[in-house]
């Protein structure tokens, strides 16, 4: 047994995940307000050895913002503009066409493209930019789309949800990303992102995009309004969906970033409560396969720890990220996959580069070199990439 276990108030807990039982609201709750995090890192540590054995992964991709006009304005964001906005911009489908294809030297086998609400693009836009993408490599695996994002475009189309989730299947879309879930209930919503789409709505999109034979991520944005049996209740959710659907390939857990928005937070999360949220979520998550710690909100150090509290994952290269970093995040824009395996193995796991599905691409084995692009031309590529973003 764990030293940290041992006189452990969370002692009953850990015995009830390792005998293979599901924890309940009630002790998830008791281990977010625990103040143990050495025993919450061993419970999760041994929830994600069971799932994962000892490998970590990550994804060589690159995120598109194809916009960042906006219909809503929500509380907390600190990405969307209006037209009259000086700083907002739009991607036409060649310009995308041309930022994948820049990638694509650097080896990403995905790209994460969402945007605003935007209030004029068609939907053929949409439909027209999946096609671009595939005739450009069939191979290029396309998760796109949050579920705002998905209702938005039902509307533009003036389709169902299931029509337009078609539609964009047809066209190459391979995965719905997990963003917009924020947190669930509605009172926490109503303060931060009045006006977007409900819990159900929410849910309701990846439950149709799931029985489409698909898959998806989801997120928990924290550290902000919520309490800590708001996020229990998130959860709840979430795993209730993943009963009955289990087309969710990961949680994303989301540190809250305070700058350049309307929501006063006086307590931001901190490390401590970084770790204990993604330890919980992998403990209470038992039918999800991976936690990500996103590297982007907890910078690369934070979650290299959370490597050993429950996360299994650390996302992906990225390239150019705008809505955590206009929010106030101070990490780097990118990450080289060299950069990833190193902190990876350093501590102590095996590197897996993956794909979208979170299906491994690549074992990387103690001794068995990175195989990135050279750096000198990786970085000419990133420099050129961030020059036009």
């Amino acid at each position: 047994m764990n030293f940290f276990i041992q006189r452990s108030e969370l002692r009953d807990l850990y015995d009830k995940v390792v005998a293979g039982e599901r924890i309940s609201e009630t002790d998830a709750l008791r281990l977010f307000e625990s103040k143990d995090l050495n025993a919450l890192g061993a419970i999760a540590d041994f929830v994600r050895q069971r799932k994962v054995g000892n490998r970590a992964s990550f994804i060589i991709n690159r995120y598109i913002n194809y916009s960042n006009y906006c219909i809503l304005s929500c509380q907390f964001c600190s990405f969307a503009r209006k037209k009259r906005d000086a700083d907002g911009f739009e991607l036409s489908v060649s310009q995308i066409v041309e930022k994948a294809r820049e990638a694509l030297k650097l080896g990403i086998t995905e790209l994460h493209i969402v945007g605003g609400l935007h209030p004029s693009l068609p939907f053929s836009y949409y439909t027209d930019t999946l096609r671009a993408l595939k005739k450009l490599d069939a191979r290029l695996q396309l998760k796109c789309f949050t579920a705002i994002e998905i209702l938005h475009l039902a509307w533009l189309a003036k389709k169902t949800v299931l029509e337009t989730l078609t539609e964009l299947k047809t066209a190459g879309l391979d995965s719905l990303t997990g963003g917009g879930a924020e947190i669930f209930r509605k009172e926490v919503r109503s303060q931060i992102a009045k006006g977007k789409e409900s819990a159900d709505e929410y849910l309701d999109v990846h439950r149709t995009w799931h029985k489409l034979g698909q898959r998806s991520t989801c997120t928990m944005l924290y550290g902000h309004v919520e309490s800590l049996a708001d996020r229990v209740d998130h959860l709840r959710q979430l795993r209730a969906l993943q009963d009955e659907t289990h087309g969710f390939t990961a949680l994303i857990p989301l540190a809250y970033q305070p700058e350049n928005n309307d929501i006063p937070v006086k307590n931001p999360p901190t490390g401590f409560d970084s770790l204990r949220t993604i330890a919980v979520s992998r403990i209470y998550l038992d039918n999800f396969p991976h936690i990500t710690a996103y590297w982007v909100g907890l910078g690369m150090k934070l979650a290299q720890v959370a490597l050993s509290y429950g996360a299994d994952d650390i996302h992906g290269t990225i390239i150019e990220e705008h809505i955590f970093h206009m929010a106030g995040a101070t990490s780097p824009q990118l990450q080289t996959e060299a950069d990833m395996v190193k902190a990876i193995r350093e501590v102590g796991r095996t590197p897996v580069q993956r794909n979208t599905f979170y299906e491994p691409i690549k074992v990387l084995a103690e001794g068995h070199p990175a195989e990135p692009t050279e750096n000198t031309a990786h970085s000419k590529v990133l420099e050129d990439n961030l020059a036009t973003a």
